[in-house]
Formats: structure tokens, sequence, C-alpha cells
């Protein structure tokens, strides 16, 4: 087992962060205060990240993408968690992995379109009554002579406000029938489509979170994302590889930067006549998290190496997503403490890191959830998911 990072890999990491601390940073306290990230300077660092090769880098070569394997994505994943998530999607793009499953004309009007920056999109598959149930959902696709025709609505639609169309969920069976799950490509502006409300929250500023709504929305037979029926298989595919990139590797990411932050201000700032970062339970809040974000990276590492053998990587992929979330938020929460009153005033981004990662342990699954997913596994796996040699 080789731990080390190559040469490439090196030049890339060095090449995000930079780009990060030079281009996004200086934008993050503009957009805490203002709530939105304005047009021409999100055109501005998505042009350069594009001159860079920095968009879009999950996506394969042969649709214009970089074409990383699953590792060096978290690798960078993991470097985009060192800004703010508006800033990582107009810089970086949010290109989902289930636009691989477009074929025939679908390639040149969304896919191909989304490598490029052209077009953005999200996913809806989230509703009221479906949270970390992503087979519970209520919204409905009829087929048609002409195609289909959409009804429901979805909810927390991260960049709703800025997206040319969604990838949704929508039951396609028969009445009643709740395995029938299909995905369908659904363009802004359609007759019946229309925006809700932009649902604030206490952190992620910048990025809107939308309620979907849908009419009867008239779809085209090529709107059907794969295979009919086959959707809940498909999302939970993609899911599972977002879950392990924007959840594990950035809050991975995130933990680092802010315990850089708390072992600078531990260094400097001084009590009793001596830096705080001689106090023995400072040294243990430093020493814990230093332990837990290396556990949580390694972990991110491994389940990224599992997708490139072509491995199942799902039950590790849970795991990750409660050991990151939760190491960020307990590191967050002592940089809190480290920091003191300044720690929670707004003057320095201590604050606004602790507000950013509470929605780590809900969104994708809460932390509930996917102990319950590991525990049901290891119950029926055995020894496959913990021991070295099983």
């Amino acid at each position: 087992m080789d731990f080390a990072l190559n040469d490439e890999q090196k030049m890339m990491i060095a090449t995000v962060r930079r780009f990060i601390a030079e281009e996004l940073q200086p934008l993050e306290d503009e957009v805490e205060q203002q709530g939105f990230l304005a047009a021409d300077k999100a055109k501005a660092i998505h042009e350069k990240a594009k001159a860079l090769g920095l968009y879009a880098m999950n996506i394969p070569e042969q649709f214009g993408g970089a074409g990383l394997s699953a590792v060096d994505t978290m690798l960078m994943e993991e470097q985009f968690g060192h800004t703010t998530d508006i800033l990582i999607r107009r810089a970086f793009g949010n290109v989902y992995e289930v636009l691989l499953a477009a074929q025939g004309p679908q390639i040149e009007r969304w896919l191909r379109p989304t490598v490029r920056g052209e077009r953005v999109c999200s996913i809806a598959i989230t509703e009221a009554g479906a949270g970390s149930d992503a087979a519970g959902i209520s919204t409905r696709a009829v087929k048609t002579a002409e195609g289909w025709r959409l009804s429901g609505s979805k909810h927390f639609i991260s960049d709703g406000e800025v997206s040319d169309f969604f990838v949704v969920s929508a039951l396609t069976g028969a009445d009643g029938d709740k395995k029938q799950i299909s995905l369908f490509l659904v363009d802004k502006g359609l007759p019946g489509f229309t925006l809700g409300k932009d649902q604030k929250m206490m952190g992620l500023r910048g990025t809107s979170h939308l309620e979907l709504w849908f009419d009867n929305v008239p779809l085209e037979p090529v709107a059907l994302l794969g295979t009919e029926g086959k959707g809940l298989q498909q999302a939970l595919g993609v899911l599972g590889r977002v879950r392990l990139a924007q959840v594990g590797a950035r809050a991975v990411g995130k933990a680092s930067h802010v315990l850089q932050l708390m072992v600078d201000y531990a260094s400097q700032r001084k009590q009793f006549g001596q830096p705080i970062a001689d106090f023995q339970l400072v040294q243990q809040m430093l020493a814990d998290s230093v332990i837990e974000i290396n556990s949580a990276r390694l972990m991110v590492l491994h389940a990224a190496w599992m997708i490139d053998q072509g491995l199942d990587a799902r039950d590790w992929i849970s795991m990750v997503k409660v050991q990151a979330a939760e190491t960020l938020g307990r590191v967050t929460d002592r940089a809190v403490q480290v920091f003191g009153g300044m720690g929670f005033c707004k003057e320095l981004p201590i604050e606004r890191y602790y507000r950013d990662a509470r929605i780590y342990r809900i969104f994708d699954g809460t932390s509930e959830i996917h102990r319950t997913v590991i525990a049901r596994s290891v119950v029926r796996r055995g020894g496959a998911l913990f021991d070295v040699n099983a």
C-alpha cells in the first residue's frame, strides 16, 4: 500500500489551493454579508477556473471533463472544502455523474453544455415527505402519447435559482406503485413548472435552496434519463459519490482549514502570560482534531479507491458520511471554544464555519440513517465490514 501523493497529485492540489486562496477566499466575506454572489463575479471566477482546467474535473475526458479517478477527485474535493459552497459551485462546477446516463440527443442537449459550463444542473429528489428516504417521493410522471406529464413538488433544491434544468425523480408505475421511480431532465421555463420560495438557512449563504412545483408539466420522450423504472438505483448510485465528494471530502477540507486557524490563534493568543496553546486542555482539542481529520481523510480515500477498483463502496460511503460530517462538527465547535468570545462574533469567520458545518450531519442522509444502514449491513455481512482479513 502506497499512501504517498505522486507529483501530478501534488501539482493539482497546489493549483486548486492557490486558486482558492487568490480568487475565492477574498469573496467569502462579501457573499456572507450580501447573501449572494454577484453575477459578474460568478462569471469571472468561472472563466478563470475553466482556463486552468479546473471545471468539471470529475467528468470523463470524452465529454470534455478532466477524467479524474475517484481518488484524485476526492483530493480535489477536499481542497474545495477550504472555501464557501456557492464559490465552489460557480468556479468548479456542480456536474453530477448521473448525467453520464445521457444517450443520443441528450448528450448534446444536456450533458456537454453542462460540462462546458454553459448550462447549470441541479438534482431534484428531496420532497417535504421524502428527505433521507429517497424512495418515499410522491411526485409522479404519467406517460402520454406525446411523452410524459409531470406533477408534484420538490424542496431544498440547491442552486435552484441559477440552474437551467433539473434531474427530477418521479413515480412512473401504476397508481399506488411506489417501486417504479424514473429520472427526468426537466428544463426551467416549461409550462406548469414554477419556482417556489428560496428556503433561507442558517448557513451556506449565497446558495439558493428552492421549492419546485410541477403542475402537469409536459415532457418530451427524450426527457427520460436512463431506464424507465430504474431511477432510484441510478440516483442512489450517484448520490453515493456525491456524499463522498461533497460531504466527506469537503468536510475534511473544511475541518483542516478551521484547524489551521485554531493552531495559529492558539499559538498567538496569550492568557496568564503564555500562549493558550501551552494549556493542556487546549492541546487536547488540537490533538483530537488532528486525529479525527486524518481518520476521516483515510476513510474518504479508501472509499474512493474502492470505487476505482469497481468495488461496492456503499457501506464505506455511509461510514464516511457519518465520520467526516461529525468530525467537522466537533472541530468547528472546538474552534469556537479556542477563539472564545471572538469565535462567537461575526467579525471572524469561525462563527460562519460553525453554522455551515451543522448541515453536514443532515443533508444527503442524516447521521442516524447512515448508522442504520451500517448496522443492518454488518449484521448481514459480519466481519467483511470491519475485519481486515475477512
